[in-house]
């Protein structure tokens, strides 16, 4: 039987399967794409941010930015006001890679949504907006230490 967690899981990891051998040529390495393109949409982001916003946690996030500072795609900028807080910025190699990147999204989307009318993109854009909304709460949870009950 197939679910929609199913359905969804096949979507990404086959885009996921897609973008790592069509990035491969751009020396970004499993899933770095995702980091550069989200700190190019907003720069001066924190790690904090970057991890809720792409639902992984901090130390996964932690390694994908040093990854990146280390290719010289994106730069670590300490807060005037607190050491400790480091914003992030795409360098100009990575504005570059971004735009290419933003590129072969806006293809996978025009794939994704082939043979669909304009309607049914829309539901189907609200609908995953809230399959996103129900996840996003229970992965808020989880994270703050409760157990889902099965």
């Amino acid at each position: 039987m197939a679910t929609i967690v199913r359905q969804i899981g096949t979507i990404a990891r086959a885009l996921d399967s897609i973008a790592n051998v069509e990035f491969k040529q751009h020396q970004l390495a499993r899933g770095q794409y995702l980091y550069l393109v989200r700190i190019a949409e907003h720069p001066g982001i924190i790690a904090e941010q970057l991890s809720k916003m792409l639902k992984v946690d901090r130390a996964t996030v932690s390694r994908a930015i040093a990854k990146l500072v280390q290719c010289g795609l994106v730069d670590r900028q300490t807060a005037p006001d607190n050491q400790k807080v480091k914003h992030l910025y795409v360098t100009e190699l990575g504005a570059q890679q971004a735009v290419f990147i933003q590129r072969e999204n806006a293809y996978s989307e025009q794939i994704a949504r082939q043979g669909l009318s304009a309607t049914e993109s829309q539901q189907l854009t609200q609908l995953l907006a809230r399959v996103v909304e129900n996840i996003s709460a229970d992965w808020d949870r989880v994270k703050a230490g409760e157990h889902r009950q099965y």
